[in-house]
């Protein structure tokens, strides 16, 4: 009698913990964000990259339902090639890093397109939250290695962030274009 217990017990907590905790049993690929990798910007006006990438990447081409990106940045890396511009670009108008430290992804979605993923989630910028897609590809560069590349389109004025850059105007639009090495954990 003991004995049909305990195995109706632990049979009753897998199930629970199965229930409970899906991704237990789907077992995922994680990435490090490897040094290497690269973000740039370009748009009217204003170009220059940005520094400070860290977060977690979960992904699996064969398992885009339980795969996920939340990564962040650190805005105040920015750098336009000009002092002055990287001055007024950290500041209030812009992106106001003293206040908001870090742009934010977080993926809700991501399923394959043609030859490439799309990764629907928020993007948080200037301490606004908005929908925004990364169109990106996937490759296995050697064994436990890939490379993400994708891009972005941001429309500033949807984040709060108006005005010229200093006397220069720019535009509203910006891609952003984004290489990730990562190694797998």
């Amino acid at each position: 009698m003991k004995t049909k217990n305990n195995t109706f017990i632990r049979v009753l907590l897998t199930t629970l913990l199965v229930w409970a905790f899906p991704s237990v049993t789907h077992a995922q690929d994680s990435w490090k964000i490897s040094e290497d990798y690269s973000i740039k910007f370009s748009g009217a006006g204003a170009e220059g990259t940005f520094e400070g990438l860290k977060g977690k990447i979960l992904f699996d081409p064969q398992k885009l339902e339980v795969s996920k990106f939340d990564v962040t940045l650190d805005p105040s890396s920015i750098d336009t090639g000009n002092k002055t511009k990287n001055k007024h670009a950290r500041g209030k108008s812009w992106f106001h890093v003293d206040k908001y430290i870090d742009i934010r992804f977080v993926s809700n979605k991501i399923y394959s397109v043609e030859q490439q993923y799309v990764a629907e989630g928020l993007l948080t910028l200037h301490g606004v939250e908005k929908a925004a897609k990364i169109i990106f590809t996937y490759q296995e560069s050697a064994p436990g290695k890939a490379v993400f590349e994708g891009n972005l389109t941001v429309n500033r004025q949807d984040f709060g962030i108006e005005g010229p850059f200093i006397s220069f105007m720019v535009g509203d639009e910006f891609e952003v274009g984004i290489t990730v090495n990562a190694v797998k954990e």
